[in-house]
């Protein structure tokens, strides 16, 4: 199981939410390159990176900030946050990035997704961001009215091989990982699943390496020292 350590980017800056409350930032460096390579000396080979200014409004906004990012740190690097256009998905696969995550557009806009599978593969995933039950969107502001489940299946049966799936109710909270959700997932799809939110023990790494999955995402964990990065790349090998 890969460990994607995350960088949440807000105007240049590493930052942290919590459960998606643009209100409730936490801003952990102004050199996000840095933590990066912190990330790559610790061990990691990838990262996930989000752009939340992207999320809530649909630009691009950090795209200088995440071209350095990779370039200085050598990482697999997926990004996500606001991608909407077949340009802006170039924009970040020609800047080096090595996948693109597909949100908002995912759910509103089946057909883009659709020409963004057909012109660059596995290099395109899907996030499913999940609160009680339901899809949600515009950087989580929004409810879409779509049960997950059904959502997962859609992509599956549209060509997606990875899902990166958020318990919001988890995400930054530090109340463990929702293994359940994940179990259910893992043995309803035939996909590369990555959790996300909550992850913030070993114990949560070594549940969701029982589970087979793709990855884990771990973010405030690390920040806030609650869990050794190169222990839990260790412990999902």
């Amino acid at each position: 199981m890969i460990i994607f350590p995350a960088i949440d980017l807000y105007e240049g800056k590493a930052v942290r939410l919590l459960k998606g409350d643009y209100r409730q930032m936490t801003v952990y460096s102004e050199h996000p390159e840095e933590i990066g390579r912190q990330f790559a000396a610790e061990g990691a080979t990838h990262a996930h990176l989000v752009d939340l200014e992207g999320a809530r409004d649909g630009t691009t906004p950090n795209l200088e900030t995440v071209r350095k990012l990779k370039r200085e740190t050598g990482l697999f690097c997926e990004i996500g946050g606001g991608i909407r256009s077949m340009e802006t998905v170039r924009k970040y696969l020609d800047s080096g990035l090595d996948r693109v995550i597909l949100g908002t557009a995912a759910v509103r806009d089946p057909d883009f997704l659709a020409r963004a599978l057909a012109a660059w593969g596995e290099r395109i995933a899907v996030g499913v961001d999940i609160r009680d039950g339901y899809v949600s969107v515009q950087g989580w502001t929004e409810d879409s009215g779509l049960p997950f489940l059904d959502f997962c299946r859609k992509m599956a049966e549209m060509g997606v091989r990875t899902l990166i799936c958020t318990d919001i109710s988890r995400d930054g909270a530090m109340r463990g990982t929702n293994r359940a959700l994940y179990e259910q997932l893992g043995r309803e799809l035939d996909l590369r699943i990555t959790a996300s939110g909550g992850v913030s023990s070993l114990e949560d790494v070594q549940a969701l390496r029982r589970l087979n999955l793709y990855g884990a995402i771990i973010g405030k964990a690390w920040y806030t020292g609650a869990i050794s990065l190169r222990e839990a790349i260790e412990e999902g090998k």
